[in-house]
């Protein structure tokens, strides 16, 4: 039965945890961090499958870098209780393969988080113990569109009925804090949870497989089972002091119950499953014996079996094969299932490391693109700025009744500038447009590449259809004796 598992927690500086050491051990990599000076090596754990980086795409490349991005995360906060990451933990189904799981996970992460503006870095266990699972670290301040952090939240002025601040007696004006993103709202952890369940489903669903999991409380679900006893702060020290106490024992029992009744349950709806699997497949079973029927079921099973196994390795019988997927196999001198599937896998990760690569440089290339237009407005428009503030008074209205526009996309190009030239004070919209052209002839270079790429992975899928349709119809005969019952 597939388990539903989804915690969402803070990691905080004020608990003496670090974003660079919490990374570090659920990828298993050594680091540095640089605000503390301390190392984190856990280069010798086990059981991490695979690790990954996903980030908005605004977001600088260098993010992409582990230690990079947590070492931003420490530098950019300064508080001694700030929070530094919020971890997600999921539970993945067992259900699923291993290829499914990263994908599924990472279906997660785009839709939820790096579409919202977050940096995420997961990591998948599995230490074969039947509970593999994912720990995605997420970033918690909003990145800006120029690559550097944002707050994470803004003073707002309390106004009274006239629209006017409220002035204190110690001469500021009423404040309250407001939160520059909605991440902390409690409601966002009922739609993370929620959302982990949906992509769950949907992979089931796409897969064929019966299984559903569930966000919600046994309680918010109507399902009966037994309850266990709260255990509370005190007997949780106890515990941990080795001292044994009832509540515990209590729940352990419970828990002992419930996984025979659960076990019970997967036992029935398996077997259930297997007798409407083998009556599909043999209408007249129940006229037969049944010793002979199970030796049958055993010996076809067997059969089945041994095919599955040699299936990796199989030529192909190249006469059952269209001309068109004999010349592709021929071209790239392909001749057994396991070499298609190995240069479809190779296809794969070509084309999505050109695809990232291309997204890359169109980031670049927007972020260049807007310094430009910005640079061109600052230096077309300087001088009605200019003009308008050497103005008297008196014709100060009228120059910028006629001349506003202008003046107000110079301040624009000027406030956009120094935010993100970063103490450059030279502009040099000649050397840019130059660089723009150059980026934008590697972006179509590398757009060709990956549209070259998806013809030949669209092709080569289409191959293996048609390569799998023929060793199933020349390998999966079985003797006309055995299957009449």
């Amino acid at each position: 039965m597939a388990i539903y598992h989804c915690s969402i927690k803070i990691i905080s500086r004020s608990k003496g945890r670090s974003a660079v050491g919490a990374s570090a051990y659920r990828s298993g990599e050594r680091l540095t961090n640089e605000y503390d000076g301390i190392t984190h090596d856990y280069t010798k754990k086990r059981g991490i499958v695979h690790t990954e980086i996903l980030i908005p795409s605004h977001a600088p490349p260098e993010f992409s870098d582990r230690s990079f991005l947590w070492n931003s995360v420490e530098k950019i906060e300064k508080s001694k209780n700030s929070q530094l990451a919020r971890e997600v933990e999921i539970a993945l189904p067992v259900e699923l393969d291993r290829e499914a799981q990263i994908q599924m996970v990472r279906d997660y992460i785009q839709d939820n988080f790096v579409s919202a503006g977050m940096c995420a870095d997961f990591a998948i266990h599995d230490k074969g113990d039947g509970n593999p699972h994912a720990h995605i670290m997420l970033t918690m301040r909003p990145l800006e569109l120029s690559g550097e952090w944002g707050a994470k939240s803004q003073k707002e002025y309390i106004l009274d009925e006239h629209g006017q601040r409220i002035k204190l007696k110690n001469g500021t004006f009423k404040s309250r804090k407001v939160d520059t993103v909605d991440w902390n709202n409690q409601e966002k952890a009922e739609v993370w949870r929620k959302a982990w369940a949906d992509t769950v489903n949907r992979y089931f669903a796409e897969q064929e497989i019966a299984e559903r999991v569930d966000h919600r409380s046994y309680k918010r679900q109507n399902i009966k089972k037994l309850p266990m006893v709260h255990l509370g702060v005190a007997v949780i020290q106890m515990e941990r002091r080795g001292i044994a106490t009832d509540k515990v024992k209590h729940n352990l029992q419970i828990a002992k119950q419930n996984r025979i009744l659960e076990e019970i349950k997967k036992r029935i709806r398996k077997l259930l499953l297997w007798v409407r699997e083998k009556k599909s497949q043999f209408p007249a079973i129940e006229s037969v014996p049944p010793q002979s029927v199970l030796e049958r079921l055993e010996r076809a099973k067997k059969e089945v079996a041994d095919r599955e196994a040699g299936k990796q390795n199989r030529a192909f019988d190249f006469a059952e094969i269209n001309v068109k997927g004999r010349a592709f196999l021929q071209k790239q001198n392909i001749a057994s299932y396991q070499e298609l599937t190995r240069y479809i896998q190779d296809l794969r990760e070509r084309y999505k490391a050109v695809g990232e690569m291309a997204g890359r440089m169109q980031m670049l290339l927007d972020a260049k693109g807007e310094i430009l237009k910005q640079s061109e407005n600052y230096l077309k428009y300087k001088e009605y700025y200019k003009a308008c503030e050497q103005a008297s008074p008196e014709r100060r209205a009228d120059y910028y009744q006629e001349y506003g526009k202008e003046i107000i996309l110079y301040k624009q190009a000027q406030e956009y500038l120094s935010r993100n030239l970063r103490g450059q004070s030279t502009l040099k919209p000649k050397t840019w447009r130059e660089e723009l052209e150059e980026l934008t002839q590697k972006r179509n270079s590398l757009s060709h590449t990956a549209e070259m790429l998806k013809e030949k992975l669209i092709e080569a899928e289409t191959v293996r259809r048609e390569v799998e349709k023929v060793m199933l119809k020349t390998h999966s005969k079985v003797n006309n004796n055995d299957l009449t019952l």
